[in-house]
């Protein structure tokens, strides 16, 4: 106890890494180091200064403050062995608390250098306070861990909506490629059949040929064998013959034909093959300027025809992902743009409520918004079936002749255009003007499911394709 009571509290510290020495040396300028973090601060340093007074030290090597030392290790003990009602240093009860050093003290070392400006209170004051403080620490640590659990369930329940999906994707995947298989199969069956036509009709015509000219070879080696009969016979009876033989030597033959056109035709049938069955894809294939997005669709809405086609549906359990919109029942396009003029035509069905247009990326989609250009959206709509409204601030009412049928939406980024034609007169029956100042999103949101009936969908129309070659 002698060792400790020479020195403070304060004293048994390192001044470089503020806990109790270890090893503690002594420099030429009195200060004492750790020498672990003595060494450490001259490599860092590139010199051999105190790191209290930066005093350069001589060479050689610093000694140990063997008393130092002593005191330190003892104080280790006694910290780790001691009442925790009595001070350590001065064996008095702990009845006072130390603001600034957040640590119960006796009223000896509240009088100490250590602690005698140090603001301080009763152990129990201080407890109640503390208590306190720490009471609202927990709660909010308790609120982080019920976030952090309603995390993890969100997060596990994304983590099995994505194998969810990509299951759904595989299949539809398959599907496509079981469309395009049967396809090349029913093309390699028409187009072998045609070969093998071929192949049965040439094959015929040469067996023909090869018939006939086998029977004029059987003729005209009769003909030879009774001239050759004729020649052996004698003088007279071959003269005799001579007008019968004459006449068979000169058997009309006719010389063998040359055959045209009787190989296969290997150019019709292997001529630019897969470009003429790519050609005839176009038919079984179609094509649409964009495509929806699964991840934005509110979790009422059924999406179909390869992500072109969106109704009001069942409701199904999908992630709240931040790009999915919650507050409206809509879905926005897979690809947005910052630059140039896009097209697309929609279908708008026989629904009695339906929007269509464009949104910018930044709306909000898990709250309540109007659909105004205020709130990012350019759109037009039709409302219980019998008023087509523009909804732009404030709305504004379409006049039209007949119903619409399909809608096509242009966007001009450039230009902040956004018009509405009537793709069956090619009329334009509104244009929205603004300023773009972010990527902009196709937007489309069907009409309610009626009692009973299933909504009608909007569907994005596909485009005409054509094969040109230069």
């Amino acid at each position: 106890m002698a060792a400790i009571s020479s020195f403070s509290e304060g004293d048994l510290l390192c001044p470089q890494c503020t806990e109790v020495y270890c090893f503690p040396v002594l420099l030429q300028c009195g200060h004492n180091v750790c020498r672990v973090c003595l060494h450490k601060y001259w490599e860092w340093k590139g010199c051999r200064e105190c790191p209290v007074c930066c005093a350069v030290s001589v060479l050689g090597r610093p000694p140990i403050n063997l008393e130092l030392k002593i005191a330190a290790d003892k104080y280790q003990v006694q910290r780790t062995n001691r009442n925790t009602d009595v001070c350590f240093l001065h064996n008095e009860k702990l009845k006072i608390f130390c603001q600034n050093d957040e640590e119960p003290i006796c009223l000896v070392c509240q009088t100490s250098k250590q602690h005698k400006v140090h603001e301080c209170c009763p152990v129990q004051e201080a407890a109640q306070q503390k208590k306190e403080e720490i009471s609202i620490a927990l709660l909010s640590l308790k609120k982080k861990l019920r976030m952090l659990n309603n995390t993890k369930e969100h997060w596990e329940e994304t983590k099995t909506y994505i194998q969810t999906q990509t299951s759904m994707n595989e299949k539809a995947i398959k599907e496509e490629f079981e469309k395009l298989h049967l396809f090349l199969q029913e093309e390699e069956k028409s187009r072998l059949k045609l070969l093998k036509l071929e192949r049965e009709i040439k094959i015929q015509v040469m067996c023909e040929k090869l018939e006939n000219i086998k029977r004029q070879m059987k003729t005209l080696s009769s003909t030879i064998s009774d001239v050759e009969a004729a020649l052996t016979a004698k003088d007279l009876p071959f003269l005799q013959d001579y007008k019968q033989t004459k006449k068979r030597a000169k058997c009309n033959i006719q010389e063998a034909e040359c055959i045209r056109d009787i190989l296969i035709n290997s150019a019709k049938h292997l001529q630019s093959l897969k470009f003429e069955i790519w050609k005839k894809m176009a038919n079984i294939v179609k094509y649409v300027p964009i495509t929806l997005d699964p991840n934005t669709a509110q979790s009422n809405l059924k999406l179909s025809e390869e992500l072109t086609c969106v109704q009001y549906s069942t409701k199904q359990w999908q992630p709240d992902n931040p790009e999915r919109c919650t507050s409206r029942v809509c879905v926005l396009g897979a690809t947005g743009f910052t630059s140039g003029k896009h097209s697309w035509t929609v279908d708008v069905g026989q629904g009695k409520d339906w929007y269509i247009g464009v949104a910018q990326e930044s709306i909000k989609r898990k709250s309540t918004v109007f659909l105004n250009p205020t709130e990012g959206f350019w759109v037009i709509g039709l409302c219980n079936g019998d008023s087509y409204w523009a909804q732009s601030s404030p709305r504004t009412k379409l006049t039209l002749k007949q119903k619409l049928e399909r809608v096509t939406v242009e966007l001009d980024c450039d230009k902040g255009k956004v018009s509405f034609i009537n793709a069956d007169d090619l009329t334009t029956m509104y244009t929205f003007k603004d300023k773009f100042t972010e990527k902009i999103f196709p937007y489309f949101s069907p009409g309610l499911c009626e009692e009973g009936r299933n909504s009608s969908p909007l569907t994005i129309c596909p485009l005409t394709i054509t094969v040109d070659v230069k």
